[in-house]
């Protein structure tokens, strides 16, 4: 027990949460857009995996993490116009939509993949990291928070910025009321639609930008069906931040926690099974929905296509 206690353990456990959170932190910020107007996002993970392959791709051709994240947002927000146009557009439901979506990008992800690379899993190198003056030399917890790419740093401003854009702003308004009310938000003059497509669009590029973030930073590889479910442990959290991005961002770093655990425990010298540990993430997921579920409140038109003129 006392080897749990040092801090290459602890340094080990924060950082490791730092890195696995972020894929969850972008996808579940973009699925709380998406949620908060109405659209219930079950092909986010589709998303992810799509923003893992264009990303590893890109960046693998052109040598700069950069242009792969780029390249990422885009790749999200070609499986987010998918959303778009059969959910959005069409009033097709959304959790049918959304699972094609998902099995339809592991398909072409996974013949995408064989076709380029055949059975050579090649890597990319290591994205520099970026230390905090000051903060960075702190015991423990400097290395750990404060020297992390530069991407992850990008992440945590995007909590302020969706906070600040839900909470303080008039597209943040329509967006609420586009979840709760979107008759109303009709009758005031506001395309309800056209609310609902820069949310799915916006969750799209996010989500994608996690999934190129696993595959750049995290892996440097690229693997089919790498998002492991990832996306729907983000669609939890999502839910459980009850469209509060700082609680959003909470529960990424708890689930990352989880994610990391088994690095951690194998430094420590602790033996535990491989399947027991793979098993924690789910185990929390399915914990948390039991402590917290109830206390959760979703938007009452939440996965409800819009007519207009229909009640």
């Amino acid at each position: 027990m006392s080897s749990l206690l040092t801090s290459e353990f602890l340094a080990a456990l924060l950082s490791g949460a730092v890195i696995a959170g972020a894929p969850l932190l972008f996808a579940a910020l973009g699925e709380t857009v998406s949620e908060q107007g109405g659209v219930l996002n079950i092909g986010l993970e589709g998303m992810m995996l799509f923003g893992a392959y264009g990303g590893f791709v890109v960046a693998h051709w052109t040598g700069s993490s950069w242009i792969g994240f780029l390249a990422a947002i885009v790749a999200g927000l070609l499986v987010a116009l998918l959303m778009v146009v059969f959910c959005v557009r069409m009033g097709r439901d959304q959790i049918v939509v959304g699972i094609a979506i998902l099995l339809a990008v592991e398909g072409l992800t996974s013949l995408l993949h064989a076709a380029q690379f055949g059975t050579s899993y090649p890597r990319l190198g290591a994205v520099p990291t970026v230390r905090v003056p000051w903060l960075a030399d702190v015991p423990v917890v400097g290395p750990s928070l404060f020297g992390q790419p530069a991407i992850v740093y990008i992440g945590i401003a995007l909590v302020v910025v969706v906070w600040w854009v839900l909470s303080r702003t008039n597209p943040g308004l329509h967006l609420r009321a586009a979840g709760w009310k979107p008759a109303a938000l009709d009758n005031a003059g506001v395309d309800v639609l056209r609310v609902r497509t820069v949310a799915v669009l916006v969750t799209g590029a996010l989500a994608g930008l996690g999934g190129g973030y696993m595959a750049i930073v995290v892996a440097g590889v690229f693997v089919p069906f790498m998002t492991g479910g990832m996306g729907f442990i983000a669609i939890v959290i999502a839910m459980l931040g009850r469209g509060r991005p700082l609680w959003v961002a909470v529960g990424a770093f708890l689930f990352g926690i989880a994610l990391s655990s088994a690095t951690s425990l194998q430094l420590a010298g602790v033996n535990v099974p491989t399947d027991v540990v793979q098993m924690l993430p789910f185990v929390t997921v399915i914990l948390a929905l039991i402590i917290f579920a109830r206390q959760s409140y979703l938007p009452s038109a939440l996965a409800t296509p819009y007519v207009r003129g229909r009640r």
